[in-house]
């Protein structure tokens, strides 16, 4: 999966050794060129640099550290989005110090996470402005790491004199910044990014991305996250071009302030998430749409999250009107351990998308309608299908390899395993953490000895030149031995009522009673607050759940506007949701569980009690509304299947008292004759009615298969296929 010819011809190859050499060639030859600008509230255009006066700014800050702080010591940079941050980063690699991006901790509420990395990186300065400081002052003085740094308010030194400067001994092997991880649920880790990673990952973005003397870069992503600092800050400085960026909370203020910059500009060049682009389609309407021009934009790049089809269809068709072209999207997969990507589509291709079937993906295999030999009905296939985006191919020296995560064996072509990445792109481990640092970085396939690989902790699976991702390996709901992605049944959960928030919802699985069941938190509309019926969306949600997935929902929690737990690069925080559900932590709107919805039988069981459990019983376990339920219909068209029939069999034995097996359910195949028999075994009902003949035969013999159409055959061998994956 790897291509090499995008190469831009007009423009020169770079031999950088480091980052201080990288800008020091853009101050030499392009002094003047606008550099950076960044906009206050999103909108007024504020302070701006040129490549001469950050290197000028860069080399004035280096002098002033090495006063007090040695080369290869670590400054922690806690700057609010800002010129500032950026004069902050190249004045550390200016002075062979290593930065720590972070972020300022909010007024007056604890920092855990900023605890940790502090204590963690050991640093010996802190870099920010004049407010952050005066605003961290008590926290300094209650904090034993806080106050073991020196804490430099750096917008202080403009007349500091950087003319003694002289350039630190680095190369490609030296370390330029520690990017801690959000670590959600542990300690946050430090990934240890090389020059030479950085250089690297550029240069294949810069042959990805199309980068000229003409483009424009634009982005709010923020710039302590590696998607925000590598692509939208240094890949600026590696491929000459100027840089309008503005802060992460005036695009989530009002997103059109992004594409407004986009306008404006004229930019060439962006990236954001897959959440920014559904928030976009959601926010601006047609009026404001029209004050738009994005004819200009090449390169829209959408990682940082699973990248969703129907969020690329959705944006490129309402966005069509104004110049925006669906070539322009450009769908990428990445992660810290990688540096920034590991592949990427690149700008003058089209996005790939490959549908495949639903309940194969949770076997581990990505088969399209298209390869499948089964047939139904006479021809057609109506098993549930899903539209997978591709995030691209590899460049240059990068490799990745689908490797299965538990034998660590190359997986073949349309299997899906853990995605491994392998080459110069590939970060030198984790800070402090030799352990951790071996059994991710240096992976090695015991199939062929191949190695060492990045184990990248997602799941995904190879189709010609492509990788498509399909979800993280710790995230992955397995339910009855199957596999279930957690951002398919958000997805679905997200469509099933307008009431339901977007991008805001997390499922996983709890343990109850020794199995896992499936759990749903979401968010509610804020304009749905106060006027949503509840039982409808908790009825909905059931409903597309098992309708897609073939799932029941032991519990949804509807959450307040605002309160899912996301990463800062907008990636749920599934594992930390779970968390805060166990804790009951969530500000939960309305709940609903199963044990609401099954009663016990009474003592005095009568064939009206009986069935009205029954109803409920199918009501709860297939997601439907009670009232829609005939009693005469068949278990099969309730959605009944030999799983959710042995299931049934158990729950309906232990509340009459009496062992009640698949059979029987199957030899009384409706809701009022199974009643029926049941309060005549416990000698309370009328004398039961004489059973049917069985139509899932218990022997597959020729005489019975014989008697059975088209549509009973088809049913019986899914039957069959999910009984044997159930006994292992």
């Amino acid at each position: 999966m790897h291509k090499d010819e995008h190469k831009n011809i007009d423009k020169p190859e770079y031999h950088f050794s480091s980052l201080v050499e990288m800008l020091r060639y853009r101050a030499t030859n392009q002094p003047d060129d606008l550099a950076y600008t960044f906009l206050l509230n999103g909108e007024e255009e504020g302070e701006s640099l040129t490549f001469g006066e950050l290197d000028a700014k860069a080399r004035m800050l280096a002098v002033r550290l090495l006063v007090d702080v040695a080369p290869g010591d670590r400054a922690l940079l806690l700057y609010p989005p800002s010129l500032d941050y950026v004069v902050g980063f190249f004045g550390c690699l200016y002075a062979g110090i290593i930065p720590v991006p972070s972020y300022p901790p909010k007024p007056n509420r604890p920092d855990l996470r900023l605890q940790s990395i502090a204590r963690d990186a050991s640093p010996a300065v802190s870099l920010c402005n004049e407010d952050t400081l005066r605003d961290l002052h008590k926290r300094i003085d209650d904090s034993p790491d806080m106050r073991k740094m020196q804490w430099i308010a750096t917008n202080r030194l403009n007349g500091e004199d950087g003319s003694s400067w002289s350039e630190p001994d680095l190369d490609a092997d030296s370390l330029a910044f520690l990017q801690y991880t959000s670590g959600s649920t542990s300690t946050p880790k430090g990934v240890m990014v090389s020059h030479g990673n950085l250089l690297q990952v550029m240069k294949e973005g810069d042959m990805s991305w199309g980068f000229s003397r003409d483009s424009k870069m634009v982005t709010w992503l923020p710039i302590f996250h590696d998607m925000g600092l590598i692509y939208g800050i240094l890949q600026i400085v590696y491929s000459g071009v100027p840089c309008v960026f503005m802060a992460s909370a005036s695009f989530l203020q009002k997103p059109i302030r992004w594409l407004q910059a986009i306008t404006r500009y004229k930019g060439t060049h962006s990236a954001a998430p897959n959440f920014a682009y559904e928030l976009c389609v959601e926010k601006i309407n047609e009026e404001q749409r029209a004050g738009l021009d994005l004819s200009h934009w090449a390169v829209a790049n959408i990682a940082a999250e699973p990248v969703r089809a129907y969020t690329m269809r959705r944006f490129a068709d309402f966005f069509a009107p104004v110049g925006f072209s669906s070539k322009t999207l450009c769908p990428a997969f990445g992660l810290a351990e990688s540096t920034l990507k590991a592949t990427s589509t690149c700008y003058h291709e089209e996005s790939v998308f490959a549908e495949v079937f639903a309940a194969e993906l949770r076997l581990d295999k990505a088969v399209s309608p298209a390869s499948s030999a089964v047939a139904v009905n006479g021809g057609g296939d109506s098993r549930q299908t899903l539209t997978l985006v591709s995030s691209g191919h590899t460049l240059g020296e990068t490799s990745v390899v689908i490797a299965d995560p538990e034998t660590r064996e190359q997986c073949p072509e349309n299997r899906v395993g853990e995605i491994w990445v392998s080459g110069p792109i590939v970060a030198k481990g984790y800070w402090r953490r030799p352990e951790e640092t071996a059994e991710t970085f240096q992976a090695m396939l015991s199939n062929s000895d191949e190695g060492p690989f990045l184990r990248t902790g997602d799941l995904g699976f190879i189709r010609g030149d492509e990788c498509y991702v399909t979800g993280r390996l710790k995230d992955v709901i397995i339910i009855r031995g199957i596999n279930h992605y957690p951002q398919d049944i958000e997805l679905t959960v997200q469509h099933s009522h307008a009431a339901l928030q977007p991008d805001t919802g997390a499922a996983f699985s709890i343990e109850v009673d020794g199995e896992e069941r499936l759990v749903v938190v979401q968010e509610v509309r804020r304009t749905f607050l106060r006027n949503v019926n509840h039982q409808e969306v908790f009825s909905a949600v059931r409903r597309a759940i098992f309708d897609i997935h073939e799932l029941q929902v032991h519990a949804i929690a509807l959450l307040r506007t605002a309160s899912i737990l996301k990463t800062s690069s907008g990636k749920i925080q599934r594992r930390a949701c779970k968390a805060q559900y166990l804790d009951d932590r969530f500000p939960i709107v309305a709940s609903w569980t199963a044990a609401q919805s099954l009663a016990r039988l009474p003592t005095d069981i009568s064939a009206d009690s009986t069935q009205h459990w029954i109803m409920q019983w199918v009501a709860y376990k297939f997601g439907r509304d009670l009232a829609s339920i005939d009693p005469r219909h068949s278990f099969d068209a309730c959605g009944m299947d030999s799983l959710s029939a042995v299931e049934f069999a158990h729950d309906l034995g232990v509340v009459i008292g009496r062992e009640i097996d698949e059979i029987t359910v199957w030899n009384y195949p409706t809701i009022e004759t199974l009643s029926r028999h049941v309060t005549h075994l416990n000698g309370t009902g009328e004398r039961t009615p004489e059973p049917r003949t069985l139509s899932r035969p218990a022997a597959h013999d020729e005489e019975s298969l014989e008697a059975l159409g088209e549509k009973e055959l088809v049913d019986l061998l899914y039957d069959e296929i999910g009984r044997r994956r159930s006994e292992g």
